[in-house]
Formats: structure tokens, C-alpha cells, sequence
């Protein structure tokens, strides 16, 4: 039996959560669209939404602006929850991009 959520990741919560990853952790989010999602010639990327699954990210390259979605690897259960994971695959694409 699942443990009853302290907070779930709601509209308002994903709201929050990409406001403050493309205003302050820009570089971040083109980095996962890079390796993460292993796209080519990422101009930008912009995380468009996120939920207990994966996030969505709005990416542009010289040709065309694209969305792709990367899963993670486990459901998130809170906001806490995704601080960390978010943290954990900037970790994981600096490692894979050296």
C-alpha cells in the first residue's frame, strides 16, 4: 500500500517548479534536453510541465521548436521529491556530457 502523499505534484506545483527551473536554472534544462533526451543543436529548452512521471520540455534548434518528455525513474511524491530528482539528472547528464 502507497504511503499517503504530503504533497503531489498539482498544476500549481508544476507551475512553480518550471517557473523557477527557466528563470534560474536555464542551462540546466537545455542540458537535459542535450543528453538527456538526446537531442541535437539545442538552442533552448523550456520546461513546460511536470508530474509524477516525467517533465516536458519545449526545445528549439535551428530547424524547428520541438516538445519531448523525459521519464523518470521512479513517480514522484512531492515537491521535495522532485527538487531531488531534478538535481540527481543534472548530476547525470554532467557525467554523461564530459
Amino acid at each position: 500500500m502507497k504511503k499517503p502523499m504530503s504533497e503531489t505534484i498539482t498544476i500549481a506545483i508544476s507551475q512553480r517548479i518550471c517557473q523557477h527551473m527557466n528563470e534560474d536554472h536555464g542551462d540546466a534544462v537545455k542540458l537535459y534536453a542535450q543528453v538527456l533526451a538526446s537531442l541535437d543543436r539545442v538552442e533552448s529548452a523550456k520546461m513546460i510541465s511536470i508530474d509524477s512521471q516525467g517533465m516536458n520540455l519545449l526545445v528549439k534548434t535551428p530547424e524547428t521548436e520541438v516538445t519531448t518528455r523525459i521519464e523518470f525513474d521512479h513517480d514522484l511524491v512531492d515537491a521535495q521529491d522532485a527538487h531531488h530528482t531534478l538535481i540527481d539528472l543534472l548530476k547525470q547528464a554532467r557525467a554523461r556530457d564530459e
